[in-house]
Order: structure tokens, then C-alpha cells, then sequence
């Protein structure tokens, strides 16, 4: 077995990740490696999952056609198509409802993608990487671009890529207080 992770350094720990993540939009004309996207998708799969069903497909896009057809989905976001890679992330409720019915196709499949989502956005970063999570884009246009099975659907668009932006700093977006977001119950 090949061990991938050292011959692909990390760049970031988990806590210099998770505050350094923000949205990229602009990136550099540059290929990345097959072998770190290949990490980064296994950072999503192991994202956990309601009753570990894992109701996910992860589509790896590096063809330009495809790339438009998605900027075009996501209402003209073009930095979409100048990525080198954009990953789709599809949900397959009929999965999650197998086991859990509807709040399992509704709701489930939803929260397990969305964890395997923020997986993957982490570590783009710890590989210097920068990646955005699009949800603004038509369904049914982006389902029919990629000519993906009824049984999925298509949950979150990202763009990956090296950072055209210069400063990797840590951005300091502006946060609700404290006070307003956490509830202690002693």
C-alpha cells in the first residue's frame, strides 16, 4: 500500500486550518496534483454519516466544458470554471431513507454531505490550497451538465486550486458574539 501522506506534506495543523479557511475565488493557473485531490476526497469520506451509510458520490471535475457548464448552474459564479478542480459533492437520499425514512432522505443525507463538505474545505487548506463551498446553483442544470443518476442530487459545488491571493493570513470574518451563539446548560 502506497502511503500517500508522505509524499504530499500537510502545510497547516487542524486549529491553523479551521481559522485560516475562507472562501477563495481567484486562483492560479496550475494544476494540482491528482494525488492530493485524492486526499482531500478521502477527507470528505471520512466525514461521519447517520448510521455510518455514507450517502454520498464525489465527483472530481477537471474538464473546462464541464467547469462552464457548472459556472453557468452555479448563476454565472465563473470563478467556478477557472479552478483547476471542482469537486461536486452529490447526496443519494434513497440511501439514508433505507434506513431512516423520510428525515433520513430530507435531512440526514443533507447534514452527512454538509460534514464531508467542511472535511474537504479544512483540508484544502492544510495542503495551501484554497477552495470555495458554492450553493447558489440550479439543481436541475448542474444534474443535467454532469448527466449525473436520478437517484442523486447535487448538494455543494467546489472550486480548488492554488490561491491566486498573495496573503494566507487568517481572515478575521466577522463573528455573532459569544454570548449570542453559545448556550451553556449546567
Amino acid at each position: 500500500m502506497i502511503r500517500v501522506r508522505s509524499v504530499i506534506p500537510l502545510t497547516k495543523d487542524l486549529i491553523e486550518a479551521i481559522e485560516q479557511r475562507h472562501s477563495v475565488r481567484a486562483f492560479e493557473d496550475r494544476p494540482v496534483p491528482a494525488a492530493t485531490i485524492g486526499r482531500i476526497v478521502d477527507c470528505g469520506r471520512m466525514a461521519p454519516s447517520a448510521g455510518n451509510i455514507q450517502p454520498w458520490e464525489f465527483w472530481v471535475i477537471r474538464r473546462p466544458d464541464l467547469k462552464a457548464a457548472l459556472a453557468r448552474a452555479a448563476y454565472g459564479q465563473d470563478f467556478v470554471a477557472t479552478a483547476p478542480v471542482v469537486i461536486v459533492v452529490c447526496a443519494e437520499p434513497g440511501r439514508s431513507a433505507s434506513r431512516y425514512g423520510e428525515r433520513g432522505s430530507q435531512l440526514y443525507c443533507l447534514q452527512d454531505t454538509a460534514a464531508a463538505v467542511e472535511n474537504m474545505l479544512l483540508a484544502a487548506v492544510a495542503f495551501g490550497l484554497g477552495a470555495c463551498w458554492v450553493g447558489a446553483f440550479d439543481e436541475a442544470e448542474a444534474s443535467k451538465a454532469l448527466r449525473l443518476p436520478g437517484r442523486l442530487r447535487p448538494v455543494a459545488i467546489i472550486p480548488v486550486g492554488y490561491p491566486a491571493e498573495t496573503d494566507m493570513r487568517p481572515r478575521h470574518r466577522p463573528l455573532r458574539p459569544r454570548e449570542e451563539t453559545i448556550v451553556m446548560v449546567d
